[in-house]
């Protein structure tokens, strides 16, 4: 007999199981997703959260027609399962596969691309904007997660859509809560007669009827209100949302089908906005994910039988940044750490307790992480801020106007620098470079290896202004940790190959695989120099116009945007000094990186020695060409 979710090709043959059906249909999509991610990776404990919540959401509305928004977007695996992806599940993560977000270009179900969090209620009022602009009847819904709801850019979807009074439903998932048997079943009734068309039309009925009552209608009106609220907020935290102009319902069971379609089903018919507010589990259905919910939140590849995490055991650039840190902490009272809803992606857990009371998780903030950062550094605090380089990109506005401007000191650890793999376009943090190095100010500084991270993270700690490092993802080249380590000179790169013929000007790893090029290419003859930079901001001017005069052509070897980027930064320095020669850049172009494993994207994007070697034989017969045409 044919499993339930293999007879599933879109929300139309969801819509005609019965309601019996859809127990078993839930438990077929959790082992589906399960298997998947065990295979390949991914997002496993939020997905197997909302499994219940994705079914009844598409048999309540009809998607596309109606819009479903998933914030973040790494829950939505059930969601792709269910709306004519299930062919194609297997490839999920893979190079040339299924995203693991919502993709607008994957499918016509996914009509917003997100990966980032806290966009959910903005994007989703846009679309109720719009829709009633060109006079349609959809509906829109929004689904955003507790920690997506500490995010200060959700709360202004919340106060705008409050003042607009748009018919958009906002579905608040709730994981860190338990339900209590008690509350849940009372609040579970709430919700679904609250939010039915008999009570709602009883409510306005019996508003009008006491308005009329003679000399006390509008007093009686106004204590019927206020019983409502109190009975609300004596069980609920519903009027926080109320506050914003929202009717708020629950909160109701996540995981309770029956109750979760009814109640959808009446919320939908309400004009103006609401906000369902649910409780789910993360990890629901697999007992791994639902003992260890961080472990699982996002995970490498798993035994799917045991739980057990394949691979691992080497030092990662995240466990020596950990360990390196807890070390200055240990020497200097003032350094505090801070991440944004990231103790444990950003290696901040043992910081977290060794010094509990210098540790500071802001939540989805990032922007107001560097700005309590610049307050504490102008207490005397020595901060570090421990944010991934794509998350970056949401503070830049406090890294320039609050920190830079005012000259202070506070460290900017990113992890996750370069390219990260299968999490795919909305994390490559391939952009660091290019929007930190113009500002005033900055320095920022990038590690070939974990040792030159260590000498980096005691540089910063001692410079008295801002300081930006980033470090890839991934393990390190199985160095020898220093236990005494050693500052260096600001802005003083390292000639790590001597050569004649070309040059290589490299930042991070790629400087190990530029070594390796130049080790290739002297087997064939070719004398190339090789040259870590280290430093983006302030570049080691004396060594690399030292290096030009000697050699024929310069590439520069880095893994972020072109635009902008490290070997921009060389080219404006060669310019302005009269430097003239070929130089090529060697980085990430124009577009946007897809999903893949990081070797696979380096080899396809040539930043690799193999790659290297083949800009410098370009590069060569560039050089040779000119001299012929100069020579005749």
């Amino acid at each position: 007999m044919a499993s339930l979710l293999s007879q599933i090709h879109s929300p139309a043959e969801l819509k005609r199981l019965s309601k019996h059906q859809l127990p078993a249909l839930a438990a077929e999509l959790r082992e589906q997703i399960v298997s998947t991610v065990a295979e390949n990776g991914g997002h496993l404990g939020s997905s197997l959260g909302v499994v219940e919540l994705t079914i009844a959401l598409h048999r309540v509305f009809d998607s596309p027609n109606d819009q479903i928004i998933w914030d973040v977007g790494h829950q939505a695996y059930a969601h792709k399962l269910l709306t004519g992806r299930q062919d194609q599940f297997g490839t999920l993560r893979r190079l040339n596969g299924m995203s693991g977000f919502p993709k607008r270009s994957e499918s016509e179900h996914d009509v917003f691309g997100v990966g980032h969090s806290s966009t959910s209620v903005s994007a989703a009022l846009g679309m109720a904007a719009a829709g009633d602009i060109l006079s349609e009847d959809n509906k829109v819904v929004a689904v955003i997660g507790d920690g997506s709801l500490t995010a200060g850019m959700a709360f202004e979807g919340l106060n705008h859509a409050g003042h607009l009074k748009q018919k958009l439903v906002v579905i608040l998932n709730d994981n860190e809560m338990s339900i209590s048997p008690n509350v849940g079943a009372l609040s579970s009734f709430l919700s679904r007669k609250m939010t039915s068309d008999t009570f709602i039309r009883f409510k306005k009925e019996t508003e009008h009827l006491l308005s009329y009552v003679p000399g006390i209608g509008k007093d009686l009106v106004n204590l019927a209100k206020r019983a409502e609220e109190s009975l609300k907020s004596f069980m609920t935290p519903g009027m926080l949302f109320e506050g914003f102009g929202f009717d708020y319902f629950g909160p109701l069971d996540g995981h309770n089908l029956e109750e979760l379609t009814e109640t959808l089903h009446n919320v939908a018919q309400i004009k103006g906005p609401v906000l369902l507010h649910v409780l789910t589990k993360k990890g629901k259905g697999y007992p791994p994910a639902e003992q260890n919910p961080p472990k699982f939140h996002g995970v490498g590849p798993f035994d799917a039988e045991t739980g057990t995490v394949k691979g691992g055991g080497s030092v990662t650039y995240t466990s020596v940044f950990s360990d390196t840190l807890v070390k200055l902490a240990e020497q200097d009272s003032r350094v505090v750490a801070i991440t944004a809803a990231m103790t444990e992606g950003t290696g901040l857990k043992k910081f977290a307790e060794v010094f509990p009371e210098r540790f500071y998780d802001v939540g989805i903030a990032e922007q107001h992480a560097v700005t309590f950062a610049a307050g504490l550094s102008c207490r005397g605090m020595r901060p570090v801020v421990a944010i991934y380089s794509t998350f970056m990109q949401r503070a830049y506005d406090q890294v320039v106007h609050d920190v830079c401007l005012q000259n202070l000191p506070v460290t900017f650890a990113m992890d996750r620098g370069g390219l990260v793999g299968a999490d795919g376009p909305t994390h490559h943090g391939v952009f660091d470079l290019s929007f930190l190095r113009h500002v005033p100010n900055m320095v920022f500084a990038v590690p070939r290896n974990e040792v030159e991270l260590q000498r980096i993270m005691q540089t910063a700690s001692q410079f008295d202004g801002p300081f930006a490092y980033r470090y890839p993802r991934g393990s390190g080249e199985g160095m020898v940790l220093c236990e005494k380590i050693e500052p260096l000179d600001i802005g003083r790169g390292e000639l790590l190959q001597e050569g004649s013929d070309g040059l290589i000007i490299a930042l991070g790893p790629l400087v190990n695989e530029a070594l390796s090029a130049a080790e290739l290419m002297k087997k064939r003859g070719v004398s190339i120099a090789v040259v870590d930079a280290r430093f983006v901001k302030p570049l080691d001017s004396e060594l690399m116009l030292s290096l030009a005069e000697k050699v024929s052509f310069v590439i520069t070897a880095e893994e972020n945007a072109l635009q902008g980027g490290f070997g921009a930064a060389v080219l404006e320095l060669f310019s302005d000094h009269g430097v003239v020669l070929p130089v090529s850049r060697v980085g990430i172009p124009d577009y946007f990186i897809e999903q893949g494993s990081q070797a696979e994207l380096r080899d396809r994007l040539g930043l690799t020695a193999a790659g290297l070697c083949e800009k410098i034989a370009q590069m060569q017969a560039l050089v040779g060409h000119e001299q012929k045409v100069s020579a005749s």
